[in-house]
């Protein structure tokens, strides 16, 4: 009887938990859902690669060079015998560090810095002339050239890839400033005498942090993209370290006999930007009053 029971209250509880899931497939929307999943894949390959890589990275097998996949070496071979799939697992790691590092630090600065100038008028026409100063230069041109004059490594890429991406935070957090500082709240938290550090803390920064969450999103996928452009210019990750672009670098020279070394990094490169530009998308849906409720996926 306790058997029969206990059927009967599996067969109810199953389709209640599958409606659920299905309810909250519905809110998160199809695309985004897919999205959200093939980039919970690529984060959770990066971090076990040493548990799912079965190869040293950097173990050089001259006699294996440039060989197609295959049941030992998933992903081929590269133009040194490497084996292309542990070289993406654990270049995924660095890359997807680098995407991490230069989205928190753009995000941080932004915010510290947008604030001051939306809200002090003094300090808001020198920061933002700096700020369209670093805007005027292209991205890649400014990290490359911080990088020139600097020691490689992967703090040096993360400091050069933030520094051309920060003014953008930057005119965002003004912008939303700005607004904010006409509203009536405001004006009553400093009739009431609260200081600067209380009023930017308190009743500034939670109002604006849901677009900067947004624009930290794409600040991600943008420094991936970054990070490749800077191996291909030989300004990225030294060499020793593997990393999306340099992979994508050393294999160029070898792409019309051994496409997969190449092909395999570039396809986890555009599925991470898609997948995260996606996301941001969706994010920025859900976040933003006015397309809240409006049915878009």
């Amino acid at each position: 009887m306790s058997g029969v029971t206990a059927a009967a209250s599996d067969g109810r509880e199953r389709p209640a938990s599958l409606r659920r899931a299905v309810r909250a497939g519905k809110r998160i929307g199809l695309l985004p859902g897919a999205a959200l999943a093939v980039l919970a894949i690529i984060l959770l390959s990066a971090l076990l690669a040493p548990l799912l890589a079965g190869h040293d990275p950097q173990e050089l097998d001259p006699v294996s060079r440039l060989m197609p996949p295959d049941a030992d070496h998933w992903f081929g071979t590269d133009g040194l015998g490497r084996d292309v799939f542990a070289r993406t697992l654990y270049g995924g790691r660095v890359s997807l560090l680098v995407g991490s590092g230069v989205a928190v630090a753009t995000t941080f600065f932004g915010l510290l810095i947008g604030m001051i100038a939306g809200f002090l008028r003094l300090a808001d026409s020198i920061i933002m002339r700096v700020m369209d100063g670093l805007m005027a230069i292209p991205g890649i041109l400014l990290a490359a050239a911080l990088l020139a004059v600097s020691r490689p490594g992967l703090l040096t890429v993360m400091v050069a890839i933030s520094v051309p991406e920060i003014p953008r935070m930057v005119r965002l957090v003004r912008s939303l400033v700005l607004s904010l500082r006409e509203e009536t709240y405001i004006e009553a938290a400093i009739l009431g005498g609260a200081r600067l550090p209380r009023l930017l803390g308190r009743h500034i920064l939670p109002n604006i942090l849901p677009p900067t969450v947004v624009q930290a999103t794409f600040s991600f996928a943008m420094a991936i993209l970054l990070e490749s452009y800077l191996s291909l210019l030989g300004a990225g990750i030294p060499p020793a370290v593997p990393s999306w672009g340099n992979i994508i670098t050393d294999a160029a020279t070898t792409v019309r006999i051994a496409f997969w070394a190449i092909g395999w990094p570039g396809l986890f490169v555009a599925a991470t930007v898609l997948c995260v530009n996606i996301l941001g998308d969706r994010l920025r849906d859900h976040l933003d009053p006015r397309l809240a409720g409006t049915g878009r996926r």
